[in-house]
């Protein structure tokens, strides 16, 4: 197998075994597979394909992994879901990726898989259309996994695997994780999980919630033999990429997925804060008002977005702070661009009161 080195990241572009092809919704997706374990390079490196992706293109997919580190979702206050002490004792990168959802630890005992695609007139996220694949591609190896909630797969009621989904000019990023063999004790140390979002999963710990693919596979699987299933079920052929592609991914990853102001970034002042959690995801609003109208806001949490959360955070700046101006001043939005899934008047209830 051919593999690139290119300032420190390896890639590698690898071909499935000869078993029968089952393509990902019949299209003729194309594969890469990288060796790079530096979180910010390879999101970065997603980023890139994901934009760059042509109008024509078959769309690719791709399975990676990352060192240890945390990544966190793209509208969360990072401070709040990182242990810091730990992170500062172990030297963990923390990284934020482009999509929505919550904080999540990686290790070598994580595989990562990516679908970018074009949207095709998709508007909505539909993590099915994506998972389900994956899910065939697990029962290859005798688990027996069922997608649940909003954009979970699941044994047996606990977590083998999160995904996080964005939809942005017309292409579609769906990525996640599946927990292979994963340190808990790390995980658990790592994140600071907000203790209503585990009560909603009528769980202790996080530890009680999740579970590793290699207590449930089929005696002697390993990780190549699930890429390879993966492979087979979710795509075609390799891709080929132009090294241009490597060479922009640097410098992207050293530009904004190796800055503080991305991972970390500042959070103003604030005046008032509501927080709640939804079936959808939770939501935690911190308004910084002045003379009886916001001066400031920041909109925190994990949900999904279909629309740039900052655009409604800039709507909020300088309206009136009262309940009925509020409720007014908001009749209009599309909340469910903003808040995949939600109930349009029980968001707007939450901003105006």
């Amino acid at each position: 197998m051919p593999a690139i080195l290119f300032s420190g990241a390896y890639v590698t572009v690898t071909r499935p075994g000869q078993a029968g092809y089952q393509g990902h919704d019949e299209a003729a997706m194309e594969f890469l597979t990288f060796s790079s374990l530096d979180p910010a390079f390879n999101l970065a490196l997603e980023e890139r394909l994901f934009d760059s992706l042509p109008p024509e293109h078959p769309g690719l997919f791709m399975l990676w992994q990352n060192g240890p580190s945390i990544i966190v979702g793209r509208h969360q206050c990072t401070a709040e879901e990182v242990n810091a002490d730990f992170v500062r004792r172990e030297n963990l990168p923390v990284v934020r990726r482009i999509t929505g959802g919550g904080a999540v630890y990686h290790d070598t005992g994580n595989l990562n898989f990516s679908f970018i695609e074009n949207a095709n007139g998709q508007e909505r996220v539909n993590f099915r259309r994506y998972l389900e694949p994956v899910r065939e591609a697990l029962r290859d190896v005798g688990v027996r996994a069922e997608i649940s909630g909003r954009n979970d797969l699941e044994v047996d009621g606990r977590k083998i695997s999160g995904s996080g989904q964005r939809i942005h000019r017309g292409k579609v990023l769906h990525h996640g994780t599946l927990l292979v063999d994963v340190d808990f004790g790390r995980l658990s140390e790592a994140l600071s999980v907000d203790p209503e979002k585990i009560r909603s999963k009528g769980v202790a710990s996080v530890r009680a919630r999740v579970r590793n693919l290699s207590e449930c596979w089929t005696p002697g699987t390993d990780m190549g033999t699930l890429k390879c299933c993966l492979l087979r079920h979710c795509a075609a052929s390799a891709a080929r990429l132009d090294m241009g592609d490597y060479a922009a991914a640097q410098a992207l990853a050293d530009s904004k997925y190796r800055q503080w102001s991305w991972n970390y970034g500042a959070s103003p002042a604030f005046t008032e804060e509501k927080r709640r959690r939804f079936p959808w995801g939770g939501v935690n609003l911190r308004l910084s008002v002045r003379n009886g109208r916001i001066a400031d806001c920041r909109i925190y949490g994990d949900f999904f977005a279909n629309a740039e959360i900052e655009d409604l955070e800039n709507m909020l700046a300088g309206l009136q702070h009262e309940p009925g101006a509020l409720a007014e001043a908001l009749e209009d939005v599309p909340w469910e661009l903003y808040f995949s899934g939600c109930d349009p008047e029980e968001m707007r209830r939450f901003f105006a009161e």
